[in-house]
């Protein structure tokens, strides 16, 4: 492990970040690193430790690093293109790591495929296609989505992506979950914003925290419903009240709404915009029909839409309208909307079954909605490499998180409950042994 005590300058907060970004920027410091402690670093430096504490806050906020447990301040891990997650898996290993929804769950697409129109599109056509366009509205509408034009892009994150290049500039404050979807915290970084880490727990981001984010000024709040990445969280109506009344002190907040898991969640939907100024709401196809099916319906308010609109047309001006056809046919078909609830309480019944097993154990798991679950754990390697030595592949909790404490993700989606009751033996083992190799003689 390098040490990078001495590579490290700077007399104030601002310059001690900023000579840790540069070092994270040009490889100096490698991904998953520890940097040095903050009175070791203090003393090095010849500033207060409360000077490197602020840059190391900072740090935090902007997802450069991440607090590691006993393993200390760790530059965060990001992932790359370019190495798939499957090739890191260890040999044998049960894959619980990846996020994919279960593939025996997802509806055929044969049907579907026999019965679009192949008809097809030429340039200066409608961008939409209607049929999905009307099944989208409605849908929405049953669920107290506000009303709004619809457009359809290239997944939630081409969404997100759309709506902060059009509303955000380089060096705006952005709210995120934390933990949160790893990817949205890269992507907010990658167009020069900062993200502002909200704490949550098992019914979304808590209020206290949304209002602290807000006195930092935030431009945009990026949040997921319900079957929340990776916690499983979901609003209640208690706390979606609460945090509608925390926003309306900040009546220009853009409120975004990445309803990702829709058609494949038990758990309802309560929503933060219905008073918001300025909003959209994501609506993903991936999770119920197929993650190679990349589309997702976003609606939001005039403003914004117009702005995603104009972009769109001069850009990739659509989305496939075969790929929106393929939707359509499925989602109006019967048998296909029975399949895609039987899949959502598939989902929830796996989930609960892993958190009662773990739960039994003396293991802090949530998970109210989707098919993840999140368990706090001591230290995180310790743990992936000890399940991996039993034959399971989690995620490290790292990839999520920029200030809470280390946890695992598990994606519960094809674990029956026999599966859930000996992963949660061989956790319960695991942490065990972290227990008793950390007590003293």
């Amino acid at each position: 492990m390098i040490d990078l005590t001495h590579s490290i300058r700077g007399d104030s907060a601002v310059k001690i970040a900023a000579s840790v970004e540069g070092l994270v920027r040009e490889g100096k410091a490698a991904q998953g690193g520890r940097l040095p402690t903050v009175r070791r670093l203090a003393r090095g430096l010849g500033v207060s430790p409360g000077t490197v504490a602020a840059a190391y806050r900072t740090l935090r906020q902007r997802g450069v690093i991440v607090t590691g447990g006993r393993r200390g301040t760790l530059v965060r891990a990001v992932a790359r293109a370019t190495a798939p997650r499957g090739a890191r898996l260890a040999a044998g290993a049960r894959n619980l790591c990846d996020g994919n929804p279960d593939p025996r769950l997802l509806p055929p697409l044969d049907g579907a495929l026999r019965r679009i129109d192949v008809t097809p599109v030429l340039y200066g056509e409608p961008p939409q296609d209607a049929a999905l366009t009307r099944l989208v509205a409605r849908d929405l509408e049953e669920e107290g989505v506000r009303s709004g034009e619809v457009t359809f892009v290239s997944g939630a994150m081409d969404g997100i992506e759309r709506v902060l290049r059009e509303t955000a500039r380089a060096g705006d404050r952005v709210a995120v979950e934390d933990p949160g979807f790893g990817n949205v915290v890269d992507l907010v970084l990658g167009q020069g914003l900062v993200p502002v880490p909200v704490a949550l727990d098992g019914e979304g981001i808590l209020p206290d925290a949304l209002a602290r984010a807000l006195a930092q000024g935030v431009r945009a709040l990026i949040v997921i419903p319900r079957a929340q990445n990776p916690t499983g969280a979901a609003f209640t109506e208690a706390r979606a009240r609460e945090l509608r009344a925390v926003l309306r002190r900040e009546p220009d907040v853009l409120v975004i709404e990445d309803d990702h898991a829709s058609l494949v969640t038990d758990a309802p939907l309560h929503l933060l915009h219905p008073e918001a100024k300025r909003w959209a709401h994501l609506r993903s196809f991936s999770k119920a029909l197929g993650p190679d099916l990349r589309l997702a319906a976003l609606t939001g308010d005039p403003v914004t839409m117009a702005a995603v609109q104009d972009r769109q047309v001069v850009g990739e001006r659509w989305v496939s309208h075969l790929l929106q056809r393929i939707a359509a046919a499925q989602l109006s078909d019967v048998a296909v909307r029975r399949a895609l609830r039987r899949a959502a309480a598939t989902y929830a019944e796996r989930r609960e079954a892993l958190v009662a097993a773990l739960r039994e154990r003396g293991l802090p798991a949530t998970g109210a909605s989707g098919y993840n679950v999140w368990l706090p754990v001591r230290e995180e390697t310790p743990t992936v490499q000890a399940l991996e030595r039993a034959g399971w592949a989690v995620a490290a909790g790292e990839r999520f998180r920029l200030s809470t404490p280390p946890a695992v993700r598990i994606t519960a989606a094809t674990l029956e409950p026999g599966d859930s009751r000996r992963l949660a033996d061989d956790l319960a083992d695991a942490i065990r042994g972290q227990n008793s190799r950390a007590a003293p003689a």
